[in-house]
């Protein structure tokens, strides 16, 4: 879920090595029992499953009407499943030969399900395919292979208290665009009970710094682990330094579960959060004011990271064509578009994007962030080294940050090369 802190995972050769060899299990499924379509999918009277982990009430809702309304229109039956484990569920379903036909699928996720065959590739028979924006297009893309649609996308702002803003004195001249302006922002809403910005302690978040100094975890083409660069240092450095004068602070050490906690709560007057966090913030804090900004450029410019799943659809599934055609109803502008009034994410097509402008205009600078913002790796494995850069991570504040890098560059370069 996109709210929670990722769970820590042990690090070292032997946890990667673990994760590695499990991705190439599940080889030699049994051939799609419906009968192949002229474009080469399966079809049959089946109906459909699909598994999804709802970030909040609103979202499971969502989803559930959008399936509802599309089976009563096409006739085909279909059964929602809501995951509370998603990862592990998934991968029961694959082992057990009984995967739901379509579902929820990060990037980190793709490269080891696709190479032991246990998705289809269907991305380039999408009716829709070129609408999609090009970056997430690449997220789950293997091999040249364009593999499934991307559901929704989010990018993380800067989000600010405005009462706490005001009453600091601050004015919209104050708004940060570079880092030293972040600096002094921080300063100023800093209190005895209160931290000027909060995040949670991961890379997740932590990322942008990272990726603002110019720095990244992998090489352009994926192929080279570069996480001890001496940008990445500057970022972290950064970071480091304000949760040492405590201007900056994690959101677990302010007392709350994820930042948008903490900045509900006002344990801290600014937070660096995605797109999400305006349901939080309607259903658990409808009287705090606030206003969504880019970051702040780093000494190579703006950077965010952008998250993002896709509709993945099982090779097995013995109803492909009718997973397809349900998968182009939910990328559709107009349910796109729903969703995104529904549940806040949004809309992964280009075409809806100037209404999505129109409705949230408060809420641009998650959408501009799209032209800068900077994905996770999807190597096999990527997932487990991050997990440890994260319980890492934990420890920033007392920790030279050049000797998480050193070894966070060891466990990756691991993946990479394997």
């Amino acid at each position: 879920m996109r709210h929670s802190r990722h769970t820590a995972l042990a690090a070292g050769g032997l946890a990667i090595a673990a994760a590695l060899a499990l991705t190439g299990c599940g080889q030699g499924f049994e051939e799609p029992s419906g009968d192949p379509s002229s474009d080469g999918l399966t079809t049959s009277d089946d109906p459909l499953t699909v598994m999804y982990a709802p970030s909040s009430d609103a979202e499971k809702q969502s989803v559930e009407k959008a399936l509802t309304a599309w089976s009563e229109t096409s006739g085909v039956q279909v059964t929602p499943m809501v995951a509370t484990n998603l990862s592990q569920e998934l991968s029961q379903g694959f082992a057990a030969a009984s995967p739901p036909d379509l579902f929820y699928l990060n990037p980190e996720s793709i490269a080891g399900y696709a190479a032991n065959g246990s998705l289809e590739p269907y991305g380039d028979q999408l009716s829709n395919k070129d609408d999609f924006y090009p970056s997430l297009v690449q997220n789950f893309t293997v091999d040249g292979q364009f593999y499934c649609a991307p559901k929704d996308f989010s990018t993380l702002a800067l989000v600010i208290n405005t009462d706490l803003w005001a009453a600091a004195g601050l004015t919209d001249a104050d708004i940060p665009m570079t880092w030293d302006q972040l600096d002094a922002a921080a300063r100023a809403l800093t209190t005895d009970g209160r931290a000027g910005l909060t995040f949670s302690a991961e890379y997740q978040r932590l990322g942008v710094f990272m990726t603002q100094a110019g720095g990244a975890l992998v090489s352009d083409d994926g192929t080279t682990a570069v996480v001890d660069s001496s940008e990445n240092a500057a970022g972290l450095e950064y970071v480091k330094s304000h949760l040492e004068d405590g201007t900056f602070a994690y959101a677990a050490d302010l007392g709350a579960g994820w930042a948008g906690e903490a900045f509900g709560k006002e344990l801290a007057a600014m937070t660096i959060e995605g797109n999400w966090i305006t349901g939080a913030m309607s259903a658990d804090f409808p009287d705090v004011g606030y206003q969504v900004v880019p970051l702040p450029a780093g000494p190579a410019g703006q950077g965010t990271l952008q998250y993002t799943n896709c509709w993945g659809m099982a090779a097995e599934s013995p109803n492909q064509q009718a997973a397809l055609d349900l998968v182009e109803y939910l990328t559709s502008t107009e349910q796109q578009t729903a969703f995104s009034a529904e549940f806040g994410p949004m809309p992964s097509i280009q075409s809806a994007a100037e209404q999505w402008r129109s409705d949230n205009p408060d809420l641009v600078a998650f959408l501009d962030a799209s032209d800068y913002a900077a994905s996770l790796p999807t190597n096999v494995g990527a997932n487990e080294v991050i997990a440890d850069f994260n319980s890492q991570l934990e420890s920033l504040g007392s920790t030279d940050p050049a000797q998480i890098l050193a070894s966070v560059q060891g466990n990756l370069e691991s993946v990479v090369g394997g």
